[in-house]
């Protein structure tokens, strides 16, 4: 029977109360909603192709983008929301429709083991097929359509990561979390179970909201936002070639690390299925903003500004860029799979070989291999392959750099909450494996 009462924190051994709340509870949830919400609308307003690309660093800066914001007839659009539903609708659609293979996810505290159906790849082939055919009958006019409404399809976004972030809140409350021997109840996330509406709407309340099979977080997490990504690049260098005659090789640096980065992610995409946004988190505001919007819209300033500025690179520079990001990348994704390989499997013969310590809890930590060498060092490579993808825009603009200085403070920030967590489960094992493997992020550096 649903909850009829005020909304409270479900109370038991499998869905404790929440008693540390992240990012200050409530008032920093509400911080972090309007600041992220500004940040989009202030990188719309004084980085385009009428105003240039300048941080908005005097009060008549400030007083354009107050009266752009205002002025909402201009991108509150109807059209752009029903495009947007259409594409998560699209791949909603192919999530159930084209074969997938099923995939167990890791043990939840009430001994579940979730199922998961893995096809992102997929989807993303018959969408760009999909995509292809669109380009063959109408050419470049719908491209140019998604770039010059951008900030639009934006919005769009923002209003439907809101409304799904409402409606899983207000889902959670549809069992009664009576917890009975042999039954499990809906597991709720550790974070946002405080019983404060706003502060639990942000963080995310229920750890897996489902509507029948389809898993909503993993789904936004992997499907809407990242084939976004790779469409508003596709669509911003269309731009650039149909406004300034050819795709530079700024450009290519910039959004063919990008594409990759979001096609090895669907290759990949059980790997998702071990990190804290699926094991640990619930699925609120900060995941629903963050996967539908905020990668798309704010990831791809690079490609937007270079669609309407021309950045010449030298041919050493150039170089230099694309040995960045190749090196970059393959440390990011050859530690995490080293990771992975030894969580699935530490007998598998490519990991038999590694030196880990076991905990009183029984879990092995690595302390040789790349987790030998620090702690998180594929937060390493993700940092300095974004790094290399702003440095494709020259230095003309400190804008075009958002992504990376964000990316750091997200990466420092999900390295405490990692950090934190490990030292409450692992306790002094973990001391002495901070001892072994010292280095955070850089070896013999930091």
């Amino acid at each position: 029977m649903a909850s009829k009462v005020a909304p409270k924190a479900a109370t038991g051994p499998l869905n404790p109360k929440t008693v540390h709340r992240e990012f200050f509870g409530f008032p920093g949830s509400v911080v972090i909603i309007a600041t992220t919400t500004i940040v989009l609308y202030t990188w719309n307003f004084s980085c385009n192709v009428k105003d240039g690309c300048e941080l908005p660093l005097t009060a008549e800066r400030w007083a354009h983008i107050f009266a752009g914001a205002m002025n909402y007839q201009n991108y509150l659009s109807l059209e752009a929301f029903k495009y947007y539903v259409m594409w998560w609708t699209w791949l909603a659609a192919l999530y159930f429709i084209i074969p997938a293979t099923n995939i167990q996810g890791v043990v939840l505290r009430d001994g579940q083991r979730l199922s998961y159906l893995m096809n992102g790849f997929s989807s993303l082939l018959v969408t760009t097929l999909v995509t292809l055919a669109v380009y063959m009958k109408a050419g470049t006019e719908p491209f140019l359509w998604i770039a010059d409404h951008f900030f639009e399809l934006a919005v769009a976004s923002w209003i439907f990561a809101t409304s799904l972030a409402l409606f899983v809140y207000i889902y959670s409350f549809r069992h009664s979390y009576v917890e009975r021997p042999g039954k499990p109840t809906v597991m709720l996330g550790l974070a946002g179970n405080s019983g404060n509406p706003v502060y639990d709407f942000f963080i995310g309340r229920e750890l897996n909201p489902r509507i029948g099979s389809l898993d909503v977080k993993v789904f936004c997490e992997l499907r809407p936002g990242i084939m976004g990504w790779i469409l508003l690049n596709v669509c911003f260098a269309i731009k650039q070639y149909k406004d300034q005659g050819s795709v530079s090789v700024s450009m290519w640096l910039a959004i063919v690390p990008q594409i990759w980065y979001c096609i090895e992610t669907l290759i990949f995409e059980d790997k998702v299925l071990t990190t804290m946004d699926v094991t640990t988190d619930g699925f609120g505001w900060m995941l629903s903003f963050g996967d539908l919007t905020w990668v798309p819209f704010m990831y791809t300033v690079q490609a937007r500004y270079l669609s309407f500025t021309p950045v010449t690179l030298s041919t050493p520079y150039a170089a230099f860029l694309a040995g960045m990001a190749t090196c970059s990348y393959l440390v990011f994704r050859l530690s995490n799979n080293e990771k992975n390989a030894f969580r699935t499997n530490p007998n598998d013969p490519k990991v038999q070989h590694l030196k880990y310590i076991t905990t009183e809890s029984g879990s092995r930590l690595l302390i040789s291999g790349w987790w030998g060498a620090a702690r998180h060092i594929n937060y390493t490579g993700d940092w300095m392959l974004g790094l290399a993808q702003c440095l494709a825009t020259g230095m003309n603009t400190p804008m075009t750099y958002f992504f990376s200085g964000y990316f750091l403070v997200l990466l420092v920030h999900r390295n405490y909450r990692d950090e934190h967590k490990c030292h409450e489960k692992y306790k002094k094992d973990w001391d002495k494996y901070c001892e072994i493997v010292p280095y955070m992020f850089i070896p013999y550096v930091i």
